[in-house]
């Protein structure tokens, strides 16, 4: 073989070897932390584990255009993010929350309704959620509403 092929196979074999110890250090870190580890831990705050009640079968007729015949739908399952205290008063308000979500979708036409993306369905039902509970001066039973199915015909 020669000198510079020899090399080559060297600094490999010194690359990957120096690549397999960093990659160690870095796991007996994490499964061993220091005072450092402990500390992070401490100051990050507890998350309550989150629970998810779907409301399914959001059916809605979309308002026509002018000139048009043909009927158009929406249908939508929807997940509400919860926590273990707040589920029961989630589904208790599922009725609620069904007619809201039917009055808000009900105001798009069919051009109207194509335009928008998962998101900004999302984001208006989260806003419009937040606005019912406002008015009625009630704490929301849940902290954001997400789409599960979004069918548009």
């Amino acid at each position: 073989m020669k000198k510079s092929t020899k090399l080559i196979i060297v600094f490999v074999v010194l690359g990957v070897l120096g690549a397999a110890g960093a990659g160690a250090a870095l796991y007996f870190k994490q499964a061993m932390p220091g005072k450092e580890g402990k500390h992070a831990e401490a100051e990050a705050p507890k998350k309550k584990p989150a629970r998810y009640v779907s409301l399914d079968k959001v059916i809605v007729m979309l308002r026509r255009s002018p000139g048009e015949t043909q009927a158009h739908y929406i249908s939508t399952d929807l997940v509400l993010s919860t926590t273990v205290e707040q589920e029961k008063k989630a589904k208790d308000d599922l009725p609620m929350l069904r007619s809201v979500a039917v009055r808000a979708l009900s105001a798009h036409t069919m051009s109207a309704a194509q335009d928008l993306t998962v998101e900004q369905y999302a984001e208006q039902l989260n806003s419009t959620f937040a606005a019912t509970y406002d008015k009625d001066k009630l704490e929301k039973p849940f902290s954001e509403v997400m789409i599960g199915k979004l069918i548009i015909e």
